[in-house]
C-alpha cells in the first residue's frame, strides 16, 4: 500500500534529495543545499503543497508539487501541477498515479476547477502518464514564455 501525506518541514532533508534529483532529469545542475532552501521556502510561505509517497519503511519515493493560480474566466482557484517525480528504483509501482489522485483530491477539497500542467515533448513517461490520469492535452492554445 502507498501512504501520501503532505510534506512539511519535517520531511525537508529526505524531500530535498528527491527534488535535487528530479532538477537533474531536467538537465539542472545538481544543487542540494538550494533545493532544501528553496523547499523550505515555499512550505514556510505556504507557496505550495507538496505531498509525499513513502513505503512501508517511511521511506520518501516520490513527491508532486502543487502552486496555487486563479482562473479569472472560471473565477476559481487553478493549481498548477509543476513537479512530480519518482524515485527510479520505486517506479512502476503506482506511486505516479496514487500522487496525481491525491493532487485531485486536493484540487476538489480546496474548490480548484481544476489541474493544470506542463511537460517536455520528450517526457516519454510523463506524456504516456498524463493522459492515462485524466489530463486532456491542449492543442487548441499556444504556450508562450518569457525568461529573464
Amino acid at each position: 500500500m502507498i501512504k501520501i501525506k503532505q510534506a512539511t518541514l519535517n520531511d525537508l532533508n529526505k524531500l530535498a534529495i528527491l527534488f535535487d534529483q528530479f532538477r537533474v532529469f531536467y538537465k539542472k545542475q545538481t544543487a542540494l543545499d538550494r533545493a532544501k532552501m528553496f523547499l523550505k521556502e515555499r512550505i514556510e510561505a505556504n507557496e505550495s503543497v507538496i505531498f509525499i509517497s513513502l513505503d512501508n519503511k517511511n521511506i520518501i519515493t516520490g513527491f508532486i508539487q502543487l502552486y496555487p493560480l486563479f482562473s479569472s474566466t472560471r473565477m476559481k482557484r487553478l493549481w498548477l501541477l509543476n513537479d512530480l517525480f519518482v524515485d527510479p528504483s520505486h517506479r512502476g509501482q503506482g506511486i505516479s498515479v496514487s500522487l496525481i489522485d491525491k493532487a485531485k483530491e486536493f484540487a476538489r477539497q480546496t474548490g480548484a476547477c481544476g489541474l493544470i500542467l506542463e511537460t517536455t515533448k520528450t517526457n516519454k513517461i510523463g506524456n504516456s502518464l498524463y493522459p492515462k490520469t485524466g489530463f486532456v492535452l491542449d492543442v487548441d492554445h499556444n504556450y508562450y514564455s518569457w525568461d529573464i
